[in-house]
C-alpha cells in the first residue's frame, strides 16, 4: 500500500467505528423511548440506521479488506453476496433520506392534515417501497452477473463483466442512478426549498411582531435590543443552515460517486484508482453523518439518551434498590448539567 491507501484505510476505519456507535444510538433510542416510536418519522430514521448499520458492518470492512490486500478479498459468492447489499442498501438509505424529507415537507407546509397526509401506515408503504425498488434493482444486477470486485473502488459492486452486454450495463446504471439517486435529490430539493420559504415566512412575520415591540417599549436598555436583533439574525440563518446541512451532505456523500459510475460508461474513460476509492469512501461518510442530521442533534433524542444513561449510572452506583431518592434527584440534576 502507499501513502493514500493508508490514509483510506485509516479513513475508513474511523467512519466505520463512528457509523456503527451512532448507528446504534439511534436504535437505542427508538427501543427506549414510545414516543419516538409512536412517531412517522422513527419510521424512516429506523429504516436508515438499520441500512447504514449493515453497511458499516459488511460493506466497508469488505473495502477496507480490498484496499490493504489490493485485490478481491474474499471468494466469489462471498463478493457477489456483498455486492448485493452494496447496491441495495445505498438504493434504500437513499430513499430513505428523500421519504425523511417528504414528511418534513408534509409537516411544515400542512401542519393541520399532518395527521391525515402522513399516518404510519403511510410510512410503512414508503418504507415497503424502498425495499422493493432497491430490492429490484438488486436482483437485477444479481441475475445478469454484474456483481464482482471492482480493482478502481477497492469493493465488491456494480462491474461489467463482459464487453458485449456493455449496451444493457450502461442502460441499467443509469437508469438505476436516475431512479435512486436523481430521484432522492430532486425530492430533497422541492421538499426543503419548500420548507425554507414556509421558515422564512414565519420568520418575517416574528421580526415584525418583534420590532413592533421594540418600538414601543421605549425604555428598554440598548442591551436587550441588540440581543432581539441577533436573535433575529440567528433565526433566520438557523433554518438555512439545516437545510443546506441536508441538501449539501447528499450531494457532497454520493455525487462524485454517481458522477464517477457514469463517466466510466463511456468506453474510452478510465478511471483513477484512488479517485474510484475515495468517491466510494464518501457515500460511505455519508452513513456516519445521518444519525447526527436526522437524530442524535434533536432535543428529542438528546433527552432519551440522558434518561438511559442516567438509569446506568444509577444502577452500576447503587446495585441494590434501597438509595436514597434525594441522592437520585441530585444525581438527575448533575448528569443533565453535565450533558
Amino acid at each position: 500500500m502507499d501513502s493514500a491507501e493508508v490514509i483510506f484505510s485509516l479513513f475508513l476505519v474511523a467512519v466505520a467505528a463512528v457509523s456503527l456507535l451512532s448507528n446504534l444510538l439511534v436504535l437505542l433510542c427508538f427501543a427506549h423511548s414510545t414516543e419516538i416510536r409512536r412517531q412517522v418519522p422513527g419510521v424512516f430514521t429506523m429504516n436508515l440506521s438499520f441500512c447504514n448499520i449493515l453497511i458499516a458492518v459488511l460493506n466497508m470492512p469488505a473495502t477496507l479488506a480490498g484496499i490493504v490486500r489490493d485485490r478481491q478479498p474474499f471468494g466469489d459468492c462471498a463478493c457477489r453476496a456483498v455486492s448485493f447489499l452494496d447496491t441495495f442498501l445505498t438504493a434504500n438509505s437513499m430513499l430513505s433520506v428523500a421519504a425523511l424529507s417528504i414528511d418534513r415537507w408534509i409537516a411544515v407546509v400542512f401542519p393541520l392534515s399532518y395527521s391525515t397526509k402522513m399516518r404510519y401506515k403511510d410510512a410503512l408503504i414508503m418504507v415497503c417501497y424502498a425495499w422493493l425498488h432497491s430490492l429490484s434493482f438488486s436482483m437485477c444486477a444479481l441475475l445478469l452477473s454484474w456483481l464482482d470486485y471492482s480493482h478502481v473502488y477497492a469493493s465488491c459492486t456494480l462491474r461489467l463483466s463482459e464487453e458485449r452486454d456493455r449496451v444493457k450495463f450502461t442502460v441499467f446504471t443509469v437508469v438505476f442512478h436516475a431512479a435512486s439517486f436523481v430521484l432522492s435529490l430532486l425530492t430533497l430539493c422541492f421538499t426543503y426549498l419548500k420548507v425554507l420559504k414556509v421558515a422564512r415566512f414565519h420568520c418575517k412575520r416574528i421580526d415584525i411582531i418583534t420590532m413592533q415591540t421594540l418600538f414601543l417599549l421605549v425604555d428598554i436598555h440598548p442591551s436587550v435590543k441588540q440581543r432581539c436583533l441577533a436573535e433575529q439574525r440567528r433565526r433566520k440563518q438557523r433554518a438555512t443552515k439545516k437545510i443546506s446541512l441536508f441538501i449539501g451532505s447528499f450531494i457532497i456523500c454520493f455525487a462524485p460517486y454517481v458522477i464517477t459510475r457514469l463517466t466510466e460508461l463511456l468506453p474510452f474513460v478510465g478511471i483513477n484508482r484512488h479517485w474510484g476509492i475515495i468517491s466510494k469512501c464518501l457515500t460511505y461518510s455519508k452513513a456516519a453523518s445521518d444519525p447526527f442530521a436526522y437524530s442524535l442533534l434533536r432535543q428529542q433524542y438528546k433527552k432519551v439518551l440522558v434518561t438511559f444513561v442516567n438509569k446506568v449510572l444509577r444502577r452500576d452506583l447503587y446495585p441494590s434498590s434501597g438509595h436514597n431518592s434525594s441522592m437520585d434527584t441530585e444525581n438527575d440534576y448533575c448528569l443533565q448539567r453535565i450533558t
